[in-house]
């Protein structure tokens, strides 16, 4: 007989998305005895494990973390489905920042401490992946397609996250979609003609509920935006006024 927390210790590491059998291997629980609690004790362990579960959400949920990770994900994130069970939550960062790739990594670990973070290594970038059975409680707008083919909108428990940490949600969009970025611009004084260059900052989406998220809470932090005109389908908006740039700088700040 095995107690619960032995359990729950052997469903926590399925829950990373590890086969029946590596499981069974490194704990010497057997597969039968692993499937069988699976049915039988993981509808408890789920409301245990995971504050979104539960019949009345609880407050668990690192508010920071779980804000800047969201802005993550609707950026450069995606959820997808295992073939073995549960769901893997995958953030492609860049090589060229590895200061991205660690806040990305502790962001992961704090909202969710039960689940091994990973780094996968592409051609120039790298994927951040986490598996767990709850991913789709903590995004709620995980579904099928891409996220500007489909209505993204916040549940109510994550706008009142949003509301009470709007810097660390900008500062997932800005990192995921968006740059800081030096422009110049050159006029005659005097007759002398000057160059001159000034901070600025871009973020970029196709989705228009995605950009509209992100410039409502420009609005409630009092950064005034605009929108760049262009071409092609993905809109561009921009944050160059210098009371606002300096607001960008002093909670955001150029990716490293």
């Amino acid at each position: 007989m095995y107690d619960l927390h032995t359990r729950r210790h052997a469903l926590a590491l399925v829950d990373q998305g590890r086969s029946l059998n590596s499981v069974s291997k490194q704990t010497g629980i057997s597969r039968h005895a692993l499937r069988s609690w699976q049915t039988r004790i993981e509808p408890l362990s789920r409301a245990s494990e995971c504050p979104r579960c539960n019949p009345t959400p609880d407050s668990a949920i690192p508010l920071g973390a779980y804000a800047y990770l969201l802005g993550l994900y609707l950026g450069d994130g995606c959820i997808s489905e295992q073939s073995r069970g549960g769901y893997a939550l995958r953030v492609a960062c860049a090589d060229a920042w590895p200061g991205l790739i660690q806040a990305c990594q502790t962001a992961m670990a704090s909202v969710r401490p039960e689940n091994k973070v990973c780094i996968v290594q592409n051609q120039g970038c790298v994927t951040v992946t986490c598996f767990s059975r709850h991913w789709p409680c903590f995004f709620p707008q995980h579904g099928p397609g891409r996220k500007h083919e489909r209505r993204i909108e916040l549940a109510l428990w994550q706008q009142d996250i949003v509301d009470e940490r709007p810097w660390d949600f900008l500062r997932g969009l800005v990192h995921s979609d968006g740059c800081r970025t030096t422009n110049w611009t050159e006029r005659t004084v005097g007759g002398v003609r000057k160059r001159y260059e000034y901070p600025r900052y871009f973020f970029t989406n196709t989705s228009a509920d995605i950009v509209r998220l992100y410039t409502a809470t420009l609005e409630r932090v009092d950064v005034e935006w605009k929108s760049c005109r262009q071409q092609r389908e993905a809109q561009n908006i921009s944050v160059a006024r210098r009371a606002s740039v300096e607001l960008m700088d002093r909670h955001i700040g150029p990716k490293y």
